[in-house]
Order: C-alpha cells, then sequence, then structure tokens
C-alpha cells in the first residue's frame, strides 16, 4: 500500500511518499517509513517560515550595517568642524621676521597683531673654561671635587690613580650633573680640561672647588677669585634685545614672555633695524575652509550610496526612504544654506565667500573669492561658521544630537537591534515547535504504522484461510 500527501497551502510541495521506502519494511511489518514521512512533513511546513524570518533578518541586518556607515561618516565629518566651529579656531596667527638671519618667529593663538621694532645688542652664551696645560697620563691627585652648575651642585670623587681622563669621564657620568660636559683637549703645551655648560644665561655659571678641603686637586679648581686655573673661552651671559624701545632681557635665545602669544629665537645681534610683523594667519584659514569642504563632500558620497537610487544597475541604496537618513540629510543641507547674522550683508552666506554646490549635490570652493573675503572681513568670515547659528557651530549641534542619546541615529539603531531581537526568537521559537511537530508525528504515524502492521497480518491470515475453502467444498462432494 502507499499513499501521498501534498500542501494545499502556497505552492505545491513536493510529493510525501508514505510507504516503506523497500520491500523489507514490509516484509519486518512496517508499512509505513514513518522517519522519511515525519522529515519531509515537517520540512514543509518549516520552509515557507524559515524563509521569511531569513528574508526579514537579511534586511534588518542591512539596515544596521548601513546605519554604521551613516554613522561613521557623521562623526568623521563632524570631526573636520573643530577647526571652524568656534572663534578660538580662528584666532590663528602668523609672525614673520625681516632678517631671519638676526631672529626667527612664531605665533600662538591671541598673539597681538602689528608690527615691532627688534634690535639684539647680545645673545645668550653658555660657559666655557679651558684649564691650563697638564700632563694627561700622571695622576692629578686625589678626593673630592664639587661642581656647581649656576645653583645646582654635584660631587665627583677622584681615586689616588685617576688620570686627567678619568676625572673627564666621572664628571660627564657623575649621578645630578646638571649639564656640565667635560673633555680632555691635547695641544702642543699638553693636556687641557675643557668645561662646557649646556646650559645658557648669566646665573649658570662653572664653579670647582674640593670639597673635602684637600689641595691635592687644587690644579682643577676655579671660581670667584680663584681664576688662574682656567681661561674662560666663553662668558655666561643673557641675550640682550629690545623690541619697539622696550628693553628685555633672557636667560636663553628662546624668548617667549616677552610678547604674549610670540616665540622669538634669536640668533644674532643685529647692526640695522629689523622688524617683526604679527597678522592673521588667512592662509591656515582658507585651508581648514577647504578641508571642511572636502570632508563634507565625503560624507556626500556617502549619503548618496545609502540613500539614492542606481539608474544604471537599476538598484536603491539600502536606507533608500529612511526617516533617519531623510531627517539628518535635511538638517545638513537647511545649514549649508542658510543665512547667518554675520554683520555683514556681503558675507553672511557660503556662496558669498565662494562656497557652492555642484550638480551632484557636492560642494566647491572658489579660492580667489574665499581668500578675497578673507582679506576684506575675516570677522564676518568668522561669524558665519561660529556664531549662534553659523554653519560649523549649526552642524557641530545637529551631528552632536542625531548620534546622542535619543538622537534619530540612535533611536532608529535600537529600533534595528529590537527587531533583530525579535527575528532571532521567532526563529528559535519556530525551532521549538518543529521539534515538538517532529515529535508528534513521530508518535502518531508510528501508531498508525503499528495499526496497519496488524491488519497487514490479519489481512495475510485471512487470505490464507480463504484460499483453503474450495479444496474443502471439493472433498465434501464427493
Amino acid at each position: 500500500m502507499a499513499t501521498s500527501v501534498s500542501s494545499t497551502t502556497g505552492s505545491p510541495a513536493p510529493v510525501v511518499s508514505v510507504a516503506g521506502s523497500s520491500s523489507a519494511d514490509a516484509a519486518g511489518g512496517s508499512v509505513i517509513n514513518v522517519s522519511s514521512l515525519v522529515q519531509q512533513l515537517v520540512a514543509a511546513t518549516q520552509a515557507p517560515q524559515e524563509a521569511l524570518i531569513s528574508s526579514q533578518t537579511q534586511q534588518v541586518s542591512a539596515q544596521i550595517s548601513a546605519l554604521g556607515q551613516l554613522r561613521s561618516a557623521l562623526a568623521t565629518f563632524q570631526g573636520s568642524l573643530s577647526s571652524l566651529d568656534t572663534p578660538g579656531a580662528f584666532q590663528v596667527e602668523t609672525a614673520s621676521s625681516s632678517d631671519e638671519a638676526a631672529f626667527t618667529v612664531s605665533a600662538g593663538a591671541g598673539a597681538p597683531q602689528g608690527t615691532y621694532n627688534v634690535a639684539i645688542s647680545q645673545l645668550a652664551s653658555a660657559q666655557q673654561l679651558l684649564s691650563g696645560p697638564l700632563v694627561a697620563t700622571n695622576t692629578v691627585g686625589n678626593g673630592t671635587l664639587t661642581l656647581a652648575l649656576g645653583a645646582t651642585t654635584f660631587n665627583v670623587t677622584v681615586a689616588a690613580t685617576d688620570t686627567l681622563a678619568d676625572v673627564a669621564a666621572h664628571i660627564n657620568a657623575a649621578a645630578g650633573n646638571p649639564g656640565i660636559s667635560a673633555t680632555v683637549l691635547q695641544g702642543s703645551d699638553g693636556a687641557h680640561l675643557l668645561l662646557s655648560s649646556a646650559q645658557t644665561g648669566a646665573a649658570s655659571t662653572i664653579q670647582v672647588t674640593e670639597s673635602d678641603g684637600g689641595t691635592s686637586l687644587a690644579s682643577l679648581t676655579y671660581g670667584t677669585g680663584n681664576t688662574a686655573n682656567y681661561t674662560q673661552e666663553a662668558a655666561a651671559q643673557d641675550a640682550a634685545f629690545s623690541i619697539s624701545g622696550v628693553n628685555f632681557t633672557s636667560a636663553t635665545n628662546t624668548v617667549t614672555d616677552a610678547v604674549g602669544g610670540v616665540t622669538l629665537n634669536l640668533l644674532s645681534t643685529t647692526t640695522a633695524p629689523t622688524t617683526l610683523s604679527v597678522g592673521t594667519d588667512t592662509g591656515t584659514v582658507a585651508t581648514n575652509i577647504s578641508a571642511f569642504v572636502s570632508a563634507y563632500n565625503t560624507l556626500q558620497s556617502t549619503l548618496s550610496s545609502l540613500g539614492g537610487f542606481d539608474a544604471a544597475s537599476n538598484t536603491a541604496g539600502p536606507m533608500m526612504g529612511n526617516a533617519a537618513l531623510t531627517g539628518i540629510q535635511n538638517q545638513v543641507q537647511h545649514a549649508l544654506y542658510s543665512i547667518v547674522n554675520t554683520g555683514s550683508g556681503t558675507y553672511n552666506t557660503l556662496a558669498s565667500i565662494g562656497i557652492t554646490t555642484q550638480s551632484d549635490g557636492t560642494l566647491s570652493v572658489n579660492s580667489a573669492r574665499l581668500n578675497a573675503a578673507l582679506g576684506t572681513n575675516f570677522s564676518a568670515v568668522s561669524q558665519l561658521f561660529t556664531a549662534a547659528g553659523g554653519v560649523a557651530t549649526t552642524l557641530n549641534t545637529q551631528i552632536t544630537n542625531a548620534l546622542g542619546a535619543g538622537g534619530s541615529i540612535t533611536s532608529a539603531g535600537q529600533t534595528l537591534t529590537a527587531q533583530e531581537n525579535a527575528l532571532t526568537k521567532q526563529s528559535n521559537d519556530l525551532d521549538a515547535q518543529m521539534a515538538a511537530l517532529t515529535t508528534s508525528l513521530t508518535q502518531q504515524y508510528s501508531a498508525l504504522n503499528t495499526l496497519l502492521s496488524q491488519l497487514q497480518s490479519t489481512s495475510a491470515y485471512l487470505t490464507q484461510a480463504f484460499a483453503t475453502l474450495p479444496r474443502i467444498q471439493t472433498q465434501v462432494g464427493h
């Protein structure tokens, strides 16, 4: 006996075989191949639901991935706003020297703009002392030397067997040495000990004394009232200079405290008037604005790929029509095309400073117009980006809100995550239902299989019994 079962919902299901798969099934008392039948019935029930869940899961996963791209693109673009969204970002100063052989200069934020006369009469220098001739190979005595550089001192122990080279090595390796280097120079008249300071300034003088009260190292000492053992090759002195007639001194040739925000590097004394000029660094600001335009164009490319439609491939972006994407696009566009109260009727939009929209939605910069605007009304350009309703400040606020807790992008991500979790639960529930269905059908068809086997056995018995009836009747007739 063979039976078939087919599905009546959706597309026609394949024929499900009820009979055993071989004659051995019947011979062994099995009429139905229960395992195969149950598998086919469960698969026919599970397949359409599983396909639907899988399709929905793929769609949600694609949305989550696309939202991640959008979030990353917005965060990257927001990073470009940091050089434009505060008034301090536009306080970029530049400084120049009329004679870079005399001094170079750099300026930081807040440096006072103007032109200043600079005269340098003396450079800061470090002291250098050269001892009289000594015998390099002979020992120089023993005891303890105390060396000082300015107010810092350190000790050097000299052994009875130490040569002048050993003394120099001890000085260079001494703990707490603030910057005295020792070198042995071999001249035609003998060896000389050269002591050099690493610190400039009048206060950084070198002194050498015998701290143990002995006299065997007296030839190496030097200090106030005791200068006979060394010749001063270079004096410890401060730099002396003036800015616009105001005199200054400095222990170093790098000066940071004469003019606020300005660093001077003194290189040589001057004999002719030199000038220091400080002004707004419009070049850096123009570069920052161009970087903003480039960053926006990168963002626009991402927005188009996520929410646009490619007619050539007839393919829609994964977020086409998505409310979160559309909302942030509208906000960004509004900020880019808004009129800002800059205090100027001429420079109050991006277009007015040379930033315009191209046919593909990206921005372009007319450098000549931008530089003209910066040179004509720098304050208005600054306000265009940094004012309360300025382009950069508005964009920064919009993106911060969208990416923050409760923002449109964050909320969309939470919704998608909830959908993904729900689909995972549906899939798990479906697996559990199919496991239960498998158990139930197995029990039912096993019972049916047992009944059919019994009926098959009864049928065989009756058939055999009926087959003997004619012979019995024939024998009675005779």
